[in-house]
């Protein structure tokens, strides 16, 4: 055993997507980020969850190019989040991916 990861292993069917939410730390309140990735085989962005119940952490999420190969998404902070980390997952039409995105608002 190795204390490396294989790289030749491929994450499980379902799970192939891959997401990165940028800026990430969030600083400002309504700050608007851009969800970037691919698809991981599935068929294209269907939609953005940021958040583990109905209380979403993003807002306003508008998907730019659905890919699969590239897709890009903007979306704002929710108003009232201030500090915290929670998933981002996205739905690629039979593929999953999630990220963490922080948030670090200081409201005045």
């Amino acid at each position: 055993m190795t204390d490396t990861p294989d790289s030749d292993v491929a994450p499980p069917r379902g799970g192939r997507a891959v997401v990165q939410v940028t800026p990430n730390p969030v600083t400002e309140p309504n700050q608007e980020v851009t969800i970037t990735g691919h698809c991981g085989g599935g068929t294209g962005l269907q939609a953005v969850y940021a958040g583990l119940t109905e209380n979403q952490v993003l807002e306003d999420v508008t998907i730019i190019d659905a890919g699969p190969d590239r897709f890009e998404a903007k979306a704002k902070l929710r108003h009232g989040i201030g500090h915290g980390a929670g998933p981002v997952v996205v739905d690629c039409g039979g593929e999953l991916g999630s990220t963490i995105l922080v948030t670090r608002v200081k409201h005045r």
